[in-house]
């Protein structure tokens, strides 16, 4: 994905998912590190799609760093 493109990706970003998705885009190949912080965070984990899915329940509590950098041949 060009530059180009991801600029207009970021223009047109309606929701929070497609502007971490254009986020992330542009970020990668650019040794970039996005690092989140969780304070008593709960998630709830499907074990499949529908209604009657078990649920793993994680806690998080700390840092999550994701770090991207291009990959060369």
């Amino acid at each position: 994905m060009s530059d180009a493109d991801t600029d207009e990706r970021l223009d047109e970003t309606t929701t929070w998912p497609d502007l971490g998705i254009a986020l992330y885009d542009r970020l990668t190949g650019r040794n970039a590190e996005i690092e989140y912080e969780f304070e008593d965070m709960n998630v709830y984990v499907p074990s499949k799609a529908g209604s009657d899915a078990e649920h793993a329940h994680w806690r998080l509590d700390g840092n999550l760093t994701i770090t991207t950098r291009e990959q060369r041949d």
